[in-house]
């Protein structure tokens, strides 16, 4: 029987209880030990079973509780000081506001397909919506004017669960919007704010609902609505579930939705983050308002859009790239080509890196790259690995200055170390330590932990993690129907005292998962060989429900367990979520991470593992790569790269074994004092907190995105559009000169005027002559690219020098001079280049234009 009428009901709280409605509906409380402390306090066992959901849980607690604590002196006490910590929080985010105090009227609009905030709003799949969801938190703690946009899923990614086979099974539970920390958004007249979106034949409509993320407000569209048709519906029902119509339906929601929702809200926006290229359709609608709104032409408005566009690649390799058919960008989106002016084939060739290839997918990493003024990979290594897969959307650009920067990625401090371990830090370290920088001498005061106190203290966090797995396995294995036998073997699983090995991934096959496994005979005598010096392991992680290789790995793992007789040491944990995560970065003593190099981009988990105090036993891939991985851990292998995947493995598990054999394994049970602490161990540790904990945090992440993307792409846009945007028609016609004539120009002489063999040092003075055609020297700038010589003949290692323009000569060639030196012996050459040079440029390489002397 469908209602007449429905009405959303808020829990009834006595007045002196109203602070917690606003604790509950801002995620502050996921990373204020004070908030959080209070409603566990409240009810522990609600608190547990509504997955951490305080808004659940003011609507479902009983009155008589309610009215128990409103007696409770010492609770109302600490509610008062918990409502006091968020209020101080909101008015005390400077760091922004000291970094800019010119620039007031700005905002930076963070789009991503996921976000992993807390686990009782479970719409992300993993690492790439945790680090979304950190990125938010780190933003509210900076006070940067931000607001993230996504999409809300009624059933989210999934819940595992596994058969008595071990094979992974998916749930989809509904998600209760209006039980949980969500604000659906209003008109002033109360009625529902919505907006609605072109489809072919059709529109669809989207509300907007809000999570408050600190100072951060999140915006996520919802199309489970009426007059929406059932298919509709759908868009926003699965995260990564569908077909590819459904993906697409979804990248043109969050993209051209995503801009539409932050124009009904009424934000100026001076910077678009685009977090992975699900997002990227977003240029599309921002230049078809700036064409249709403010009768800027195609060039112009593309001129705009790109100047403050911001892309963050995640993926390592082209196969985890969306890629559409032609047909279909064109039947969903053909009809901004119409709008733009551009020829259907031009229009294709916004998502195709070889513009000539008619046949090639549209790809939504390409459209990104071209529409955005600043892009980046997520590590150092993952930087280059991008530079070299998208070398050819730069034509004759050497690979290491493609213009795609690398910004690593970090964690949010607050929301990863454990609430024993955060006092403890706080205690001896100062409450700064979650976003201090290197150079902060607080670190300096690491060796002041005493090593019991550390120690003892991880103990108890190893503890913890053993419990929890217990009653989940025990809980799992009862939903599944289980023996009494297998429930009560669940109940002893994992001993407390011993090494205990982390494993949690997202189980791609790339992340070798069972590399470990490998050896069957070695690494059951690693694990069982000395009853004194057992090793445990603790594994979790979802597959794509498509991803049978990776569902196969799952299996594998499960089945080594049962065959072997091993329930007690290796234990998989189904449904990994931000909480399992938590429980397993603190509670483990050893962190692995074994991805086939270099196709991991970042790996998070394991910075936050550090955090915690757990070495990383890692392959030299993503953010480990950058690392101390000798003072806080150990490295699988050295960096190399193979040909032969089989003989990879067989090197890095071997080399596995080896450490855990000779170095791990005795370091953790043999090097202990009469009080029985592994000091050696506990240093280890606290290097990897001094040496991790400040670089590998969003706090640096965030502020480096500011300083380098945010800032500079917010500042454009105010440059371009005063005037009615003459700054960017100017640059756009300037561009459209300079592409008309580029390839007119000349190197006509270059003339060097030393020998063939010099000295280190020496002062080398080369004289150019070129003809520019009918650009000038301000179009230009002319550079020396210098360096060493490899076995392939190449410049490599190259720096530049710019030229000075001296004026025309009787022949009206341009006249350009330089002084070069070289530092360093051997065989050393140069060249020279010509770039674009404008005022209005980002840099140089925006236009994709240079010219080399031949």
């Amino acid at each position: 029987m469908q209602p007449i009428r429905t009405f959303n009901v808020s829990p009834s709280l006595p007045s002196r209880l109203e602070p917690l409605r606003k604790l509950a509906y801002n995620l502050h409380f996921d990373w204020n030990v004070e908030s959080k402390d209070l409603f566990r306090r409240l009810d522990p066992d609600l608190w547990e079973s509504s997955h951490h959901n305080p808004v659940l849980m003011l609507g479902t607690i009983s009155q008589k509780r309610l009215l128990e604590v409103v007696e409770d002196e010492g609770f109302l006490a600490q509610a008062d000081r918990a409502a006091r910590q968020l209020e101080d929080y909101l008015q005390d985010r400077t760091w922004y506001k000291k970094h800019r105090q010119n620039q007031s009227q700005e905002c930076y609009a963070y789009f991503s397909a996921e976000f992993g905030l807390v686990d009782c709003l479970p719409v992300y799949s993993g690492g790439l919506g945790v680090l979304a969801g950190d990125h938010l938190k780190s933003a509210s703690d900076l006070g940067l004017p931000l607001v993230g946009v996504g999409l809300l899923y009624q059933q989210g990614y999934f819940a595992q669960y596994l058969n008595a086979d071990g094979w992974q099974q998916e749930r989809y539970p509904i998600n209760d919007f209006y039980n949980m920390p969500l604000h659906l958004e209003r008109n002033p007249d109360g009625s529902e704010l919505r907006i609605a979106v072109d489809y072919p034949g059709r529109k669809v409509y989207a509300r907007v609902w809000r999570v408050q993320v600190g100072t951060v407000p999140l915006y996520m569209l919802d199309t489970n609505i009426e007059p929406n048709k059932a298919y509709d519906h759908d868009i926003t029902d699965q995260l990564y579930g569908g077909d590819i119509d459904m993906r697409i339906h979804q990248e043109i929601m969050l993209g051209i939705g995503g801009v539409q929702m932050l124009k009904a809200l009424g934000y100026e926006v001076t910077a678009y983050h685009m977090n992975e290229g699900h997002a990227a359709f977003s240029a599309l609608e921002r230049i078809r308002t700036l064409i249709q709104e403010k009768g800027l032409d195609y060039r112009q408005a593309r001129q705009v859009v790109m100047s403050s566009n911001i892309f963050t690649t995640h993926t390592p390799v082209p196969a985890g790239i969306d890629l559409f058919p032609p047909d279909k960008i064109l039947y969903y989106l053909g009809y901004y080509a119409d709008i733009f002016g551009l020829p259907k084939e031009q229009f294709l060739g916004l998502g195709r890196e070889n513009t000539g290839d008619l046949s090639a997918p549209f790809s939504m990493a390409v459209l990104a790259l071209k529409m955005a003024t600043f892009s980046n990979g997520v590590a150092q290594l993952h930087g280059v690995v991008s530079r070299q897969m998208f070398q050819g959307l730069w034509q004759k650009v050497p690979v290491e200055e493609v213009p795609i920067a690398a910004i690593t990625n970090g964690v949010h401090a607050r929301s990863c170390v454990a609430k024993s371990t955060q006092e403890l830090y706080d205690r001896y370290l100062g409450p700064n330590w979650s976003s201090a920088q290197p150079d902060n001498q607080l670190w300096e005061r690491m060796d002041a932990i005493p090593d019991e106190e550390l120690w003892r203290n991880h103990e108890r966090c190893r503890l913890d993690m053993v419990l929890f797995v217990r009653e989940h396995l025990v809980k799992h294995l009862r939903d599944r129907g289980a023996s009494i036998s297998e429930v009560a073997q669940a109940q002893e699983v994992l001993d407390p005292n011993v090494l205990t090995i982390g494993f949690a991934r997202r189980f791609a096959t790339y992340k070798r998962a069972t590399l470990w496994m490998r050896d069957l005979e070695r690494i059951k005598k690693i694990l069982l060989g000395n009853k004194n010096r057992k090793v445990q392991f603790v594994i979790a992680g979802k597959a794509h429900p498509k991803d049978i290789p990776g569902k196969e790995l799952i299996r594998d793992i499960n089945h080594f367990i049962r065959e072997h007789h091993l329930e007690k040491q290796v234990v998989f944990v189904p449904n990994y979520d931000i909480h399992i995560s938590r429980l397993m970065v603190a509670g483990c003593d050893i962190w692995l991470n074994t991805p086939r190099r270099p196709r991991e981009a970042s790996g998070t988990s394991g910075m936050k593992a550090a955090m915690n105090g757990l070495p990383n036993l890692s392959v030299l891939d993503g953010w480990w790569d950058e690392a101390d991985y000798v003072r806080t851990g150990w490295a699988i292998g050295h960096g190399e790269n193979y040909e032969d995947p089989n003989y990879q493995d067989e090197i890095e598990a071997n080399a596995l074994y080896e450490l855990l054999e000779k170095e791990v394994v005795p370091l953790f049970y043999d090097h202990r004092d009469a009080d029985g602490l592994p000091r050696q161990w506990v240093a280890k540790m606290k290097d990897a907190i001094r040496l991790n904990c400040p670089f590998f945090n969003t706090a640096r992440m965030v502020r480096e995105y500011a300083q380098r993307a945010y800032f500079p792409a917010s500042d454009r846009y105010h440059t371009l559009v005063v005037d009615n945007y003459a700054p960017a028609k100017e640059l756009a016609a300037w561009k459209a000169k300079l592409t008309s004539h580029w390839f007119n120009i000349k190197v006509k002489d270059v003339d060097v005027s030393a020998p063939s063999d010099i000295e280190v040092n020496q002062n080398v003075a080369v004289k150019a002559k070129l003809d520019l055609a009918t650009l000038t020297n301000n179009d230009v700038q002319v550079e020396l690219y210098q360096g060493s010589i490899d076995a392939n003949g190449d410049i490599v290692n190259a720096v530049t020098v710019t030229m000075d323009y001296q004026g025309q000569d009787e022949a009206n060639l341009s006249v350009y001079t330089a002084n070069i030196v070289y530092t360093t012996s051997g065989l050393q050459g140069v060249s020279l280049r010509v770039l674009p040079k404008h005022p209005y440029l980002a840099t140089s390489y925006e236009p994709r234009l240079i010219a080399w002397a031949e």
